[in-house]
């Protein structure tokens, strides 16, 4: 008997992104604010981190709605509908429940249903990783539109009295919507370049039954971290220019996981040091947005964007890097 041969999909040969959107938590926490238990001061807190202030949800925004509110953002912002949406993709380390997918639930909303919907958790790398899944779905056949969210409420998660994490974590959301291009011209989704080194998955940990942190299980070894990501993520992101057939004097625009200042502008520098131009632009939202995890990458753009820092063309380099320790780059075009 001959075995009947297999169908396989096949769709368009490019992509590229085509709308973003952006949620911040609603509160501004300045650095004043939180320095009394960790016996710290403004200026400590900026020399370390970088940061001067923070975005925080209220007690009544929770996880579900930043990432339903930047969703709807970039998804208008690509002209569509949540009709038009054939896969929502949430990454997230912070949705409270183990299952169903927040995924799931944010299609209900948005009006994407029957979409397929599944949640990831590769923390501050998982939008990077949700970019390079939609690209390659879309490419597949798979789907036409793929809504990606990276969405943290890390505030429900803070120890108020550990300073490593404490001063460090805010809230907030970022979407973008992945669909085919045009032509080759357009092309605006280049290949990702991905990894873990889980032997160092011990340096970033969310404990939700570990009674010795009354005020949440966000547990982060910075030093150990920094040391990494001020060595290790440079090579990733030069792989991804390499990848996407660019040098680094192509780059527009850097944006890194907004995890510290000092580390943003260590990779930066070494960036530049192998032929990125002076003129690159390059992400700060970590000043007043603090560390929002999944959500960082695409804030700092949606924040970019909406100061004119960056402009609809723009060749941009997008790096994650978090728990896992998990990472994740890949180039993109503006849209």
């Amino acid at each position: 008997m001959t075995r009947p041969t297999l169908t396989q999909a096949t769709g368009p040969a490019h992509t590229r992104i085509l709308g973003l959107g952006g949620v911040r938590g609603e509160r501004i926490v300045p650095n004043d604010e939180l320095v009394g238990p960790i016996d710290s001061s403004d200026e400590w807190i900026q020399q370390r981190t970088g940061i001067i202030t923070r975005r925080r949800a209220e007690a009544g925004t929770d996880v579900l709605d930043l990432a339903e509110g930047a969703a709807l953002q970039a998804i208008a912002n690509a002209g569509l509908t949540g009709a038009d949406i054939d896969v929502v993709i949430l990454s997230t380390v912070t949705y409270f429940h183990q299952t169903p997918a927040g995924a799931a639930i944010i299609a209900d909303r948005i009006g994407a249903t029957p979409a397929a919907a599944f949640d990831i958790s590769a923390a501050c790398a998982g939008y990077c990783y949700g970019i390079g899944q939609a690209d390659a779905l879309v490419r597949a056949g798979s789907a036409r539109h793929v809504l990606v969210i990276g969405a943290e409420k890390l505030s429900d998660w803070l120890d108020w009295d550990d300073r490593s994490t404490a001063i460090i974590f805010a809230d907030g959301a970022g979407a973008a919507v992945v669909g085919p291009a045009a032509d080759e011209d357009a092309v605006g989704v280049g290949p990702v370049a991905w990894g873990s080194a889980g032997d160092m998955a011990n340096a970033i940990l969310i404990l939700d039954d570990d009674a010795s942190r009354a005020g949440g299980g966000l547990h982060q070894e910075g030093q150990a971290v920094f040391r990494w990501a001020t060595t290790r993520i440079a090579p990733v992101a030069l792989r991804a220019i390499e990848l996407a057939g660019l040098t680094p004097a192509d780059i527009d625009v850097f944006v890194p996981h907004q995890a510290n200042l000092r580390i943003v502008e260590a990779v930066a520098k070494r960036l530049r040091a192998k032929g990125a131009r002076q003129d690159m632009v390059v992400a700060d939202d970590i000043v007043h947005s603090g560390n929002t995890s999944s959500a960082s990458i695409p804030l700092a753009l949606d924040h970019m964007r909406a100061a004119g820092r960056v402009r609809s063309g723009d060749v941009v380099l997008l790096v994650g890097f978090g728990a896992g320790l998990s990472y994740a780059a890949q180039v993109v075009v503006l849209p």
